[in-house]
């Protein structure tokens, strides 16, 4: 397939593909994949066990910062 045989909407998707697959290169999760250690899965059962919770606009407030 040669570039110039694609209608506007496939390339307009193509392109919008690469970007998506590069944007998830760049900005994923390094750590997808990998197994999490016993003590860190413990700290976060009790964590989300609490129920404690901020919303981004609470951190971001805390942390002085502006979306």
């Amino acid at each position: 397939m040669k570039v110039i045989d694609l209608t506007l909407e496939e390339l307009k998707a193509l392109i919008a593909g690469i970007v998506d697959d590069r944007l998830r290169a760049l900005l994923g999760d390094p750590d997808l994949g990998l197994d999490m250690g016993e003590a860190v899965r413990t700290r976060l059962k009790h964590s989300l066990a609490a129920g404690d919770r901020m919303s981004g606009d609470d951190v971001a407030e805390k942390l002085g910062l502006r979306w």
